[in-house]
């Protein structure tokens, strides 16, 4: 199939729960979460100083009542990684997707660096689960004047894709992506997207999605994904991909660790 001739997903609601689109079984975080609270806020307050003008007099105030929170927040935090869910090997059962990735710089409902997406699953024309979502980008996303960041939708495909990998129980580690961007995408406008994983070539895995502004496609994206042997990825993150660790260790979750080494005792077995 040639590009011009592309399947383009449909964007309709398919079978699902009270969110159109959304699986049965799947229930999202709620946003009166305390740290989803806090996100929403701090987005709040980074667009309105990046987007519009604000008093030097306003700014140094909320300057000085933002250092005392940041304080009070720092001497009451647990030194310790905050744990984050990770997805199994058959994608998201009875999971909201969007849960999965509380802290996602692109869809973390607990980030504040996030931009506001939300994103669910739908069943497909061909029964698949895929990716569907909704955003609407404010000031701090703003690349030419009006118009999204390019590389603010590169980062959000990324994203996506590999979410809708792992919805198909292919999760994988990004090889290349190819984002085309068929028109400027309006800054504080509606936005909806599709991601689906597409085909398995060996290790390798394909998956597409596009962004779309009242029906019209702004921008898409391919990417070949690589699939990583378990021990292999957690070697990578826990520093002994070469046999060396630093002084300290790394950084790991731990549930996300002793996940990885029983899947690495599976596939070994």
């Amino acid at each position: 199939m040639s590009e011009g001739e592309r399947e383009r997903p449909s964007l309709s609601p398919g079978p699902g729960g009270g969110h159109p689109g959304v699986d049965g079984d799947a229930i999202s975080a709620s946003p009166e979460l305390p740290i989803n609270r806090v996100a929403t806020a701090l987005r709040r307050i980074g667009a309105v100083t990046i987007g519009q003008p604000v008093d030097d007099e306003d700014l140094s105030d909320a300057a000085a009542e933002l250092a005392q929170v940041a304080d009070r927040l720092e001497e009451a935090a647990n030194r310790s990684k905050r744990r984050r869910n990770t997805p199994g090997p058959t994608g998201f059962p009875g999971v909201h997707p969007q849960d999965h990735f509380p802290t996602s710089p692109m869809i973390g409902f607990a980030n504040p660096l996030s931009p506001p997406v939300e994103v669910w699953a739908v069943h497909g024309e061909n029964g698949q689960r895929e990716i569907r979502g909704r955003v609407t980008f404010d000031y701090p996303f703003e690349g030419p004047p009006t118009c999204v960041h390019g590389g603010v939708i590169a980062e959000l495909f990324d994203e996506l894709l590999g979410l809708s990998n792992i919805l198909a129980g292919l999760g994988a580690m990004t090889g290349t992506l190819t984002v085309r961007y068929r028109r400027p995408t309006p800054l504080l406008a509606p936005l909806e997207l599709a991601a689906r994983n597409t085909r398995r070539d060996g290790r390798k895995v394909y998956s597409w999605g596009g962004l779309y502004h009242e029906g019209e496609l702004t921008a898409e994206a391919e990417g070949v994904f690589i699939l990583v042997e378990p021990q292999r990825m957690l070697d990578i993150v826990t520093g002994n991909a070469h046999g060396a660790h630093s002084a300290e260790g790394p950084l790991v979750d731990a549930d996300w660790q002793r996940m990885m080494e029983k899947a690495a005792r599976r596939s070994s077995e």
